[in-house]
């Protein structure tokens, strides 16, 4: 039994050396696993930023696609109207002409 005494004085420090390395792995464990969380936050912090940005930078090209369709539109009607004014006026014009040929034709008869 004298045996069993000196055995556990010297493994004590081993023992007592694998629990404090434990400890400390557990430790260093813990704080890769803080580490790793903290760079997956980062990483899906920045991942929705970059959806964000997107989101807007597709809202802003909405909007400037709305905004030129309308300018387009616009632009087309102008240019009816522009065509319908010129066509009466071609009209008119073909009309000033005819009475002008009669009256023409009824002085000179």
């Amino acid at each position: 039994m004298a045996f069993l005494p000196a055995l556990l004085e010297s493994a004590a420090p081993m023992i007592a050396g694998s629990v404090v390395g434990g400890l400390f792995s557990a430790a260093g464990n813990g704080a890769q696993l803080g580490a790793m969380g903290g760079l997956n936050a980062q990483d899906e912090a920045f991942q929705t930023a970059m959806y964000a940005e997107q989101i807007r930078h597709q809202e802003s090209m909405q909007m400037q696609s709305t905004v030129f369709n309308e300018m387009i539109d616009e632009r087309s009607e102008k240019m009816r109207e522009v065509n319908t004014l010129r066509d009466v006026q071609m009209a008119q014009t073909k009309s000033d002409n005819a009475i002008t040929k009669k009256f023409i034709e009824s002085i000179s008869s």
